[in-house]
C-alpha cells in the first residue's frame, strides 16, 4: 500500500512580527544580512521564529516537519554565504524571479562549518533541507579550486560533511532547481549525478532530489536516475507534461515527490484540488507503483506572505489525506 506524506521543500517566509523585529536588529543593507556571527539578540529572535514555523507545520498536520530555514537570507546559497572562506559580493538575481542573493565567492578550502546542523539540532524537524551540489555550485563563484569539476567535487564534499553531522531525521530533501534552469551538459550531467549520490550516501535518511521551475531535460534526467536516492521530486505546477514524459520514458524511483501546490502564487488550492492533482499523476503513469508519495509545494514558500503560506500548509495536509491511490 502506498504511503502518502504531506511535506514541503522548506525555506518559509518570516512571520510579520519577525520581519519588524529583525529589521530593527539587523538593518536593511547588504552587509546586514546573515553572516554566521549574529548577536545573541538576533539569534534569540531566529530561535523563536524557528519554533513558530515548526508549530505551523504541526498544527497543519504535515507528516514531515522542516526547520524552516528562516536564517537563509541568501536562499539556497546560504550554506556558503556563512562560510569563513567565502566572500559575499554583489547582489544577483535568484533564478528567474524578483528575489536576490549575495554572490558567494569561494576563496579558500570549504571545510565543514556545522551551520545547518546547528539549526536542525535546535528544532524538532524530521526533514532536513539542503541545496543539491549541482545547484549550489551554479549559484556560487570559484576563485580557489580552478575548474568546474574540482569545484563541484569540493561543494559535494562540503555538503556530504554537513549531512554527516546532522541529527537523526527521517527525510533529506536536496533541492536541485538548476538541473532544470541551467541543465548540465555532456559529461557534467554524469558528474552532477555522482555528486548527488555522494551527498545522499552520507545519511541513512530517505533522500529526495527535488527539482522545480520546469522539467529536467532527458539526458540529465537519465543520469539522475543512476543516483542512489530514494525519490525524485517533480514540478507538476510549472510543467506537468514534461514531468510525466520523463517518468513514462525513463521511469522513476520507488518513491516520488509531487510538487502540486504553487509555492509562488497566493491563490490557495483546495484540498480537493491537491488530491485531484496527485491522482491525475497516478493515472498518467499506471505502470508505476510507488511505496511513498511525498505531496509538496513545487518550490520553497518564502515567496508568499506568511498568512498565505500557513493556509497552504493546512490545505496541503488535508489534500494528502484525501488522496486515494
Amino acid at each position: 500500500m502506498t504511503e502518502v506524506l504531506a511535506t514541503t521543500p522548506g525555506l518559509y517566509p518570516l512571520p510579520d512580527w519577525a520581519k519588524e523585529e529583525l529589521a530593527e536588529l539587523k538593518g536593511h543593507q547588504k552587509d546586514d544580512l546573515i553572516s554566521g556571527d549574529e548577536s545573541a539578540e538576533i539569534t534569540g529572535t531566529y530561535d523563536r521564529v524557528r519554533d513558530e514555523l515548526v508549530d505551523w507545520q504541526i498544527e497543519a498536520g504535515l507528516d514531515r516537519i522542516v526547520e524552516g530555514q528562516a536564517r537563509w537570507d541568501d536562499m539556497l546559497a546560504h550554506p556558503l554565504s556563512v562560510h569563513e572562506n567565502v566572500e559575499t559580493r554583489g547582489i544577483v538575481r535568484y533564478y528567474d524571479n524578483n528575489n536576490f542573493y549575495r554572490e558567494p565567492v569561494v576563496r579558500g578550502e570549504l571545510s565543514p562549518n556545522g551551520d545547518v546542523a546547528t539549526e536542525l539540532s535546535a528544532s524538532d524537524a524530521t526533514q532536513a533541507i539542503l541545496p543539491g551540489p549541482y545547484s549550489l555550485s551554479e549559484l556560487a563563484t570559484d576563485e580557489h579550486y580552478g575548474d568546474d569539476a574540482a569545484f563541484l567535487e569540493a561543494i559535494t564534499e562540503f555538503l556530504a560533511a554537513a549531512v554527516d553531522s546532522f541529527p537523526p531525521v527521517e527525510t533529506l530533501f536536496l533541492l536541485e532547481p538548476s538541473l532544470v534552469t541551467d541543465a548540465p551538459g555532456d559529461g557534467e550531467d554524469e558528474r552532477a549525478s555522482e555528486a548527488i549520490d555522494t551527498v545522499a550516501a552520507a545519511t541513512d535518511a530517505e533522500v529526495v532530489v527535488h527539482t522545480y521551475w520546469g522539467s529536467i531535460p532527458e539526458k540529465p534526467y537519465a543520469h539522475l536516475m543512476d543516483a542512489d536516492v530514494d525519490a525524485i521530486g517533480f514540478d507538476f505546477v510549472t510543467d506537468h507534461e514534461g514531468s510525466v514524459y520523463n517518468i513514462q520514458e525513463y521511469g522513476t524511483k520507488d518513491d516520488i515527490a509531487l510538487g502540486v501546490v504553487d509555492g509562488q502564487n497566493t491563490l490557495v488550492e483546495t484540498p480537493g484540488e491537491i488530491a485531484d492533482r496527485v491522482e491525475w499523476v497516478r493515472d498518467q503513469v499506471p505502470v508505476e507503483s510507488f511505496d511513498t508519495v511525498y505531496v509538496s509545494s513545487n518550490t520553497e514558500l518564502f515567496y508568499l506572505p506568511a498568512n498565505k503560506a500557513r493556509t497552504k500548509l493546512g490545505a496541503l495536509a488535508e489534500g494528502a489525506e484525501e488522496v486515494s491511490l
